[in-house]
């Protein structure tokens, strides 16, 4: 039950925030703090008392029959994976209601509202245990954020949700084919099911028809190009950095820190463990085929980094730099090993964490400055230091400087990666050259040098603002320092993930 009042509290405090009075703009906005703190602290109980030594999943809740005639039920749980993630989410919710107090000035009312119905499908999608249920929260996260980003959004705003909607669209329908598929599969009328512990079991049964290599291969597809469009994976890649550049800042938060990761989760839950020999086609089999997840892994990290190189809006710049930092995940995953799977995993929660930093720093100095032009600025380390401080530790972080959190995910990504693919390892450690090349040309054409005469004025950082970035400054050290205290959460589902790949390649796939 706990889990499921973690998941729900956020649409619960929706229906409160459309029941106060539209004047009201204040007490909105405390009343969606209050409902986002309460998932975060039961994240943080759930994350504290989970047992690290059981794979299985924990805190269950259900099944409960929904739809009976099509054997849909409610049905919830969490493993070592997504606890770490939830708890990310139910993190960055308290901290995008305060990055929005001051920066949202109309239709309060609704964006709480829309805000706080995100929560609840990102917070459902994490923990659903069953396909349908998993699909539902999925598709839950698509209208807020199209009205987050139509409404709210930049000058461009229509044209950017608009796409934003499309690709993610064109992505589900594929999914909803998929799965499906897989229902009709799963047993014979009456006997099937959208249970996702059962059909992970009922794939990995040499006799039964979802553990058909030829069958596994297409659902594969399907499943993987819905997830790659929320990545994004290359080529469908081309809404995030409209997306990004409309949003307000604390959707941008969201959008990096937490929706990216909904694909690579994706990925992880339903294309690695219930599809392995399908995962086995594409990942560790001969020629292009058969290391297309890891070429598109490459693709992603060099294409990415050469495309925020060339950027001069410095929100732009951090959109392609999650792009080329998410091929690290791609890679590490495709990798198939252990420590391909766990630096990928990692790398999911640290990238989330750095990336919405980055975009809440960005989100500071276009309030103030009230544009994103990088060379628009200059010298403003003697202006604002304590802000300047603080960006250079999201930079170092992200270009992946060894003592913080960035850079031991990418490091067991390109470990793991490079027993599988070394030649393909070695090129993509261009986009970590790339990485470090256009986060100090930044750091040097915004902070230093002389100062701008129009910003001598600029207010230093403030306290609201460094409330929501501490918190996510402190984890970036203290996973820089010490990973084991995320690595331990689900290190004993990558062992059962990678046992089964292993399994797999042994008996010639």
């Amino acid at each position: 039950m706990l889990l499921s009042l973690m998941i729900f509290v956020p649409l619960i405090g929706m229906i409160v925030v459309l029941l106060l009075p539209r004047e009201s703009e204040e007490m909105i906005k405390r009343v969606a703090l209050v409902f986002t703190l309460v998932p975060l602290i039961i994240a943080v109980y759930l994350f504290i008392d989970y047992d690290r030594t059981i794979a299985g999943k924990q805190f269950r809740h259900g099944p409960v029959p929904w739809i009976e005639a099509f054997n849909i039920q409610y049905f919830v749980g969490i493993d070592g994976l997504s606890v770490t993630l939830m708890l990310l989410t139910a993190l960055l919710g308290p901290i995008c209601v305060l990055a929005s107090w001051r920066n949202i000035d109309k239709g309060i009312k609704a964006y709480m509202a829309l805000f706080l119905l995100l929560e609840t499908g990102m917070l459902g999608f994490f923990a659903a245990l069953d396909l349908f249920l998993f699909f539902v929260f999925f598709e839950l996260t698509l209208l807020p954020m199209y009205f987050l980003i139509g409404v709210w959004g930049g000058p461009r705003r229509e044209y950017a949700a608009i796409k934003f909607f499309l690709y993610t669209l064109f992505g589900s329908v594929l999914m909803l084919v998929a799965l499906i598929a897989v229902y009709l599969k799963s047993g014979d009328p009456g006997a099937r099911t959208f249970e996702i512990p059962e059909l992970i079991r009922l794939a990995s049964d040499p006799g039964h028809a979802l553990a058909d290599s030829t069958f596994q291969m297409w659902v594969f597809i399907g499943f993987f190009i819905g997830f790659a469009v929320k990545v994004p994976i290359f080529p469908f890649h081309t809404w995030l950095p409209d997306a990004h550049v409309e949003a307000p800042t604390a959707i941008s938060v969201i959008l990096a820190g937490v929706l990216l990761k909904m694909g690579t989760y994706g990925l992880v839950r339903i294309n690695m463990d219930m599809f392995p020999e399908g995962m086995a086609v594409f990942a560790n089999g001969d020629g292009i085929v058969g290391n297309s997840l890891a070429i598109l892994g490459f693709v992603n990290i060099v294409y990415g980094s050469f495309c925020a190189l060339a950027q001069t809006d410095f929100k732009k710049l951090v959109a392609y730099s999650s792009i080329g930092h998410m091929g690290f995940v791609i890679l590490g995953l495709a990798a198939g090993n252990e420590l391909g799977i766990t630096g990928a995993i990692l790398q999911m929660f640290n990238h989330g964490v750095i990336s919405a930093m980055l975009f809440l720093l960005v989100g500071v100095l276009y309030d103030r400055a009230h544009h994103r032009e990088i060379n628009g600025f200059g010298g403003l380390g003697s202006r604002m230091p304590v802000y300047t401080g603080i960006t250079t530790l999201a930079f170092m972080a992200s270009l992946g400087l060894p003592g913080l959190s960035g850079f031991i995910g990418e490091a067991f990504s390109l470990i793991g990666a490079f027993e599988s693919f070394p030649m393909l390892t070695i090129l993509s450690t261009i986009g970590i050259v790339v990485g470090a090349a256009y986060f100090l040309w930044t750091l040097q054409r915004v902070f230093l040098g002389t100062l701008n005469p129009k910003y001598e004025e600029l207010p230093e950082i403030n306290g609201r603002e460094i409330l929501t970035l501490v918190p996510l400054g402190i984890l970036v050290i203290v996973l820089g320092i010490w990973p084991h205290f995320a690595i331990e959460m689900f290190s004993e589902s990558v062992v059962n993930l990678t046992t089964k790949m292993s399994g797999i390649l042994q008996a010639g796939l």
